[in-house]
């Protein structure tokens, strides 16, 4: 195996191991919250949750997160915007 193809491998293990570790806690957060619906959240507007979610999508347009953190913070964003 050449030396370009052990690094790829190298690099495609660690964004797997990466989204795994994203899975998980996404997965721990839901179930925190499936625990916690006695108490009333983080609850805002949905013009604020709009707001931060244009701010999101012009910080991955400016290449300042990566698509995987993009899509993590864009994911709970839009969650919070369909729970209200």
């Amino acid at each position: 195996m050449g030396q370009a193809q052990f690094q790829k491998r190298l690099r495609e293990k660690a964004r797997q191991e990466k989204q795994a570790l994203k899975r998980e806690r996404r997965a721990e957060r839901a179930q925190a919250s499936d625990d916690d619906t006695d108490e009333v959240g983080d609850v805002r507007p949905p013009e604020v949750i709009l707001e931060e979610l244009k701010q999101l999508h012009e910080q991955f347009d400016d290449g300042s997160m990566t698509f995987e953190d993009f899509e993590a913070a864009k994911d709970e964003l839009v969650q919070a915007l369909t729970i209200q």
